[in-house]
């Protein structure tokens, strides 16, 4: 597929969605926005993709929105546009996308991420960073509150207070101390960072996609459940999951002593 502001491609099972427009620090707009649905929907619909990665291309991950972009820009003295449109209509389904993919994601961040961008890579099932990357929660420096499910991931992954601090401050977090701190899965230097990203997603995508993916919403779930309807919400997944053919597959590997081969159902 041909696009201008985002690559896609799939080798081996592997996804990968590269935000590109490296002039703006890979700056999301409307045009993105309509590209990464189309490529999204490539995802859900191509029963050989086994995981999706997520990058930038270029000196960072994501500055954010663009606020050049007409869909937000206003002239100084002129009444500015609808933000909430804007998100219900570009950023929420985006981030229920991620949140409701029949794969793995996951976020591969270098450089900086900030506002909805950062808020975009932790909306992704496993984020990793090199060592120079940053996290910056830049909505308090134009009055506005986190979006794209900001609000919702800041808390439950670092905290009430240091949730608070990230998003009142706007100041720039180090991706070592977003490890550090439980928001992301991993650190890696950065000259060996593209490996540990390929070595990462080969590793997810032999994986068994299915289970992942139900792991991934029992515990979304977890927030809202009592503790009797996640153990119901366990026993029935474990029930499905429990005649799949990786799980077959896993038992009859574990006991031959040999390596599984998961098929993703």
């Amino acid at each position: 597929m041909d696009f201008d502001n985002i690559r896609y491609g799939c080798v081996d099972g592997v996804a990968r969605l590269t935000l590109h427009r490296p002039e703006r620090i890979n700056a999301i707009d409307a045009a993105m926005h309509a590209e990464l649905r189309i490529a999204l929907d490539a995802v859900q619909a191509d029963a050989s993709v086994r995981v999706l990665v997520l990058c930038g291309a270029g000196r960072g991950f994501c500055a954010g929105q663009d606020l050049a972009d007409p869909a937000v820009r206003f002239d100084p003295g002129s009444q500015p546009p609808d933000l909430g449109d804007v998100v219900e209509r570009d950023y929420a389904p985006l981030v229920r996308r991620l949140a409701e993919l029949r794969v793995p994601t996951l976020a591969a961040v270098h450089g900086v991420a900030a506002g909805a961008g950062a808020s975009l890579a932790l909306g992704c099932d496993i984020v990793v960073a090199s060592r120079s990357a940053s996290f910056i929660q830049a909505f308090s420096r134009i009055g506005l509150v986190p979006d794209t499910g900001g609000t919702w991931v800041l808390p439950q992954r670092v905290g009430m207070a240091r949730a608070l601090g990230l998003a009142m401050l706007g100041e720039r977090l180090p991706a070592p101390q977003a490890a550090e701190w439980g928001l992301i899965w991993a650190a890696y230097d950065d000259a060996a960072f593209s490996a540990e990203v390929d070595a990462l997603a080969a590793r997810l995508a032999a994986s068994p996609t299915r289970a992942l993916v139900r792991t991934r919403q029992a515990m979304h779930a977890a927030a809202r459940n009592t503790l009797a309807q996640q153990l119901a919400l366990e026993a029935g997944f474990m029930r499905e999951l429990g005649r799949s053919a990786d799980y077959i597959e896993g038992v009859e590997a574990f006991i031959a002593k040999r390596p599984p081969r998961f098929r993703g159902d």
